[in-house]
């Protein structure tokens, strides 16, 4: 297994000899305007380059897009994504859209979808707190995460938008994984807190899945993502978690 951590939630995973862009991003550093409503809105998006060229990018199997949030799935990619490549989406309302743009092989993810011989098996997570979800869940909207196993590879748990609540601790019982990425860069919405992790909610995953290898990814790509790599890198040393927790820099592979 190898993750390369591109940009944001942007990674290229190579798992059982088959290669995955997942939420794909692609536009130039400051494309977009800031996310409205959040911290930090008068930076525009992205904040940084992509690391790599977008040919090496887009030389993949698949494409999966956990939400179609702008952080995620934007209009470079849908642009520059060919047509006929295989895109997994998380429910029929993401999939209409993506067929919208013209994608012809998109496949909804289930409990039991078959790749090549990999098993793709669709989690549920949250985006914010049940506070920020009661008020402003038509914005923050449906997320899933996904888990990846085969007999030859380490079972891999791609947790995808979420703060650490009842669902993620659900799937890392039932599916105990040996990897786990981590969307942990604290993204927030003001008088509403944080929709993804941040260093606390790594904590609780570390505790929870004690002998898992977490991979911290969306970092410092979007305005509203407060949690650098260094105050992250920080708190793990004082918290003893250096060693489990990986904190790619964009571009930066690794090998697991």
């Amino acid at each position: 297994m190898k993750f390369m951590q591109l940009r944001n939630a942007t990674a290229k995973i190579e798992y059982a000899g088959k290669r995955f862009l997942i939420d794909p991003v692609l536009a130039e550093k400051w494309a977009y305007p800031a996310f409205e409503g959040t911290i930090n809105a008068h930076l525009c998006n992205p904040l940084v380059d992509l690391p790599v060229p977008i040919e090496a990018m887009l030389d993949v199997d698949a494409v999966i897009v956990t939400h179609t949030h702008l952080d995620h799935w934007d209009e470079a990619a849908k642009k520059l994504i060919p047509k006929e490549i295989r895109i997994f989406a998380q429910n029929e309302k993401d999939a209409a859209e993506i067929r919208e743009a013209g994608f012809r092989d998109v496949t909804i993810l289930t409990e039991q979808t078959n790749f090549a011989g990999i098993t793709l098996t669709k989690t549920h997570g949250q985006h914010g707190s049940d506070e920020a979800m009661a008020k402003l869940g038509d914005r923050l909207g449906a997320v899933c995460g996904v888990i990846f196993l085969h007999p030859e590879e380490k079972t891999l748990y791609l947790a995808g938008d979420t703060v650490w609540n009842r669902h993620v601790s659900d799937n890392l019982q039932k599916h105990a994984p040996d990897v786990i990425v981590l969307n942990s860069g604290d993204a927030q919405i003001i008088g509403l807190g944080s929709i993804i992790m941040g260093k606390k909610d790594v904590y609780e995953v570390c505790q929870a899945a004690p002998s898992a290898t977490i991979i911290a990814s969306h970092m410092e790509a979007m305005n509203h993502a407060v949690l650098s790599r260094k105050e992250l890198r920080d708190f793990l040393k004082e918290n003893g978690m250096i060693q489990r927790v990986l904190v790619p820099e964009d571009g930066e592979s690794c090998v697991l």
